[in-house]
């Protein structure tokens, strides 16, 4: 009596897909956009809370996953970010998450949600950046501005940091920081200042991981993410490295 084959598992299906993808060109052909997005972004982030430089092959096995040459959108979305249902695109361009730090300035005015969905070195940018938005962590602190004169004001009756804050065009926390040992404020006292804002500034990065990714970029919605991920990682790492001109 003859033994019937397990059926192999849905996974085990898309490796068999995805094995053949090694040494065909067809898959190699956004490693350069890949690159030259992956090295805006670095040189942009470079300095901002410990960021680490991202690895643009991690992207490239994100690619594969998300789409592969063989996907109908592989030559428009490569990297799903603005198909219907996807709220990746919006809350990037937003701006209201962080999307405007994250984005070089080269990026802020060439991404568009039209350009993201039909143009694919736009769909890999703004997939980049909603990527490195989610590792992102923001809070709203004072910043300084421009301007490094340092002011004087004299306090007047019915002052408080926050009336003189708001009408120099600075902070409480600048204004604290400059006047230290003020507690409390006195008609005819003069107190220094700067002009400062409150701002949307990165604190810190989440160190990238294809746990991380299938969790805050993927959402969690596709079974099996980093473990397909993983797998594809491996691939693109033993392929060949195309040179690109930068």
């Amino acid at each position: 009596m003859a033994i019937q084959a397990t059926p192999k598992t849905g996974f085990e299906v898309w490796q068999d897909g995805i094995n053949k993808a090694v040494g065909d060109a067809r898959w190699n052909s956004w490693d350069c956009e890949i690159q030259t997005a992956v090295n805006e972004y670095n040189r942009h982030l470079s300095g901002t809370a410990g960021y680490v430089p991202l690895d643009w092959q991690l992207v490239k096995a994100m690619i594969w996953v998300e789409t592969g040459a063989n996907h109908s959108e592989w030559n428009t979305k490569p990297m799903q970010i603005g198909v219907a249902g996807d709220p990746g695109m919006t809350s990037l361009l937003s701006g209201k998450e962080g999307g405007n730090l994250i984005l070089p300035p080269t990026f802020q005015g060439r991404l568009t949600t039209r350009s993201v969905r039909v143009i694919p070195a736009d769909n890999i940018r703004a997939g980049i950046g909603y990527l490195l938005m989610r590792m992102a962590s923001f809070e709203y602190r004072s910043s300084p501005d421009a301007d490094t004169e340092v002011y004087e004001i004299t306090v007047k009756p019915g002052d408080s940091l926050d009336k003189i804050a708001k009408a120099q065009g600075s902070t409480i926390d600048t204004l604290r920081g400059l006047n230290p040992t003020t507690t409390v404020l006195r008609s005819g006292q003069v107190l220094k200042y700067r002009k400062a804002s409150v701002q949307r500034v990165i604190t810190r990065w989440r160190p990238i991981s294809t746990l991380l990714i299938s969790q805050r970029y993927n959402g969690g919605g596709a079974p099996n993410y980093a473990r397909k991920l993983d797998y594809a990682l491996s691939l693109v790492r033993k392929g060949k490295v195309v040179v690109c001109t930068q």
